[in-house]
């Protein structure tokens, strides 16, 4: 009879020890849009794009928590201005290199007005910073073409590997060198994801893969992210390689569109993701949404809190619990 009531309290225990976390939304309820999550240890780290919280302007803001529920402000990733950029610091994403033992931030900036978006790349030793930019851009263009950098090693490959991409242009990826501070030579940006194909891609942009079983998928965002006009949802496509090609989950299922998150009865425009595992695997989705007003049925306001939702796969796609 003991071994029984053994048997029975460790699966108890078990259980409860790999439940995902009961989050309420808002976790963050601040402007905290465009965010990217990591886990070092056993704390989580928040970075999102420029702006002001509690009347304090940051130009990349980060906050902490131990428990994905509750969240503090805790500093500016990026507190001194690379000499490149001095505004629209948009859409961070950090990851942290074993073989450098170093933090690395990829970011977006502009210089001045009408004078396009380039994409940075700055270095830490700790998650909180402060990272200190490279001294250059990695990338400049016209308009918003070069925002949304997300960075990615290939357990297959080993390969280093940034995506990015938006402004009505198609989502690229490209290989760049071990040191993160320069596209590979001979290397060329390669097209995965395409405009006007489906209800929220007249422009897509905020890259994030997430590597699950062997497939390789590509979570992204459109169409309107912001204002009293925001039209936005996260839509995801699956590879067996990370360079593609993409199929879109609409494409595969036959359906209208390969949304898995959009607006519901709380919140407009959910996204521009990031995926977080907890220290037992389990995954979550962060992103960020407009509250809406109920008795209005409009916006609340024009800032974006952050949300995180629980995220599964189930049939070979993932699946949010909203």
């Amino acid at each position: 009879m003991k071994k029984v009531f053994l048997a029975v309290a460790l699966i108890v225990i078990n259980t409860l020890c790999f439940a995902q976390v009961q989050i309420r939304n808002p976790v963050l309820n601040e402007n905290f849009p465009d965010p990217t999550i990591i886990r070092v240890g056993n704390k989580y780290f928040a970075y999102a794009t420029n702006g002001s919280i509690s009347g304090k302007s940051y130009n990349i803001p980060i906050a902490s928590s131990t428990d994905l529920q509750n969240w503090v402000i805790v500093g500016d990733a990026l507190p001194e201005k690379p000499v490149w950029a001095t505004k629209d610091f948009w859409a961070p994403h950090v990851l942290f290199d074993k073989k450098l033992n170093k933090y690395v931030l990829f970011y977006s900036g502009e210089k001045g007005i009408n004078t396009g978006k380039c994409i940075g790349v700055a270095f830490s030793d700790k998650p909180e910073g402060p990272f200190k930019d490279k001294g250059s851009p990695l990338i400049c263009g016209e308009g918003f073409i070069n925002i949304d950098p997300f960075a990615f090693v290939d357990p297959e490959s080993g390969k280093k590997l940034l995506y990015w991409g938006s402004a009505h242009q198609p989502l690229k990826v490209q290989e760049l060198n071990d040191d993160w501070c320069s596209f590979k030579e001979g290397t060329q940006p390669q097209p995965l994801i395409s405009i006007d194909h489906e209800k929220y891609d007249h422009l897509v942009e905020g890259s994030w893969v997430d590597y699950h079983k062997g497939k390789y998928y590509l979570f992204y965002s459109g169409d309107n992210c912001c204002g009293e006009r925001a039209h936005y949802a996260v839509m995801v496509a699956r590879a067996e390689n990370a360079t593609g090609p993409f199929k879109r989950l609409g494409e595969e299922k036959g359906k209208e569109n390969s949304v898995i998150l959009e607006k519901n009865d709380n919140w407009l425009a959910p996204g521009h993701n990031s995926i977080v595992r907890d220290e037992h695997g389990k995954a979550y989705i962060a992103y960020h949404a407009i509250p809406i007003n109920k008795e209005t049925g409009k916006a609340k306001s024009s800032g974006r809190v952050m949300l995180i939702s629980p995220i599964k796969y189930k049939n070979g796609w993932p699946v949010v619990n909203q």
